[in-house]
């Protein structure tokens, strides 16, 4: 029987995935992104994120957008900038710019504080 060390961080990130600028990954992981996602700048992704598709297109994220733990994006779905997705969710339908979004499967909840928890952000000054 095989058996994942569990101290073993992986990330799955093809050379070929569109990424912006900024992209922070926190605690190195584990992380998987399908190659046809499309990432923005400024993308905080938390560990065991996945942005999956079973189809032909993965996830759209838009800039500035905070990604907590064990978080699943499925297929084509829009992220919009400055939206933060809490822990545990399950996103399978389009969260719309400057929207805080939780749960299984993720809904808004409010629009307060956009983005607020993006570290390391990158600018062109």
């Amino acid at each position: 029987m095989w058996r994942l060390d569990p101290t073993h961080q992986r990330i799955l990130i093809r050379t070929n995935t569109e990424i912006g600028y900024g992209l922070y990954i926190g605690h190195g992981g584990p992380v998987v992104v399908n190659s046809t996602a499309v990432i923005g700048n400024n993308v905080n992704l938390s560990q065991f994120t996945t942005i999956g598709s079973n189809s032909e297109n993965a996830a759209t994220v838009g800039n500035n957008v905070y990604i907590g733990p064990s978080v699943c994006i499925v297929e084509n779905v829009q992220i919009g900038s400055n939206v933060t997705i809490g822990a545990g969710s399950v996103v399978i339908k389009d969260i719309p710019d400057n929207a805080t979004a939780v749960g299984n499967y993720a809904r808004v909840v409010n629009y307060s504080n956009p983005g607020k928890f993006i570290v390391n952000r990158w600018s062109i000054e």
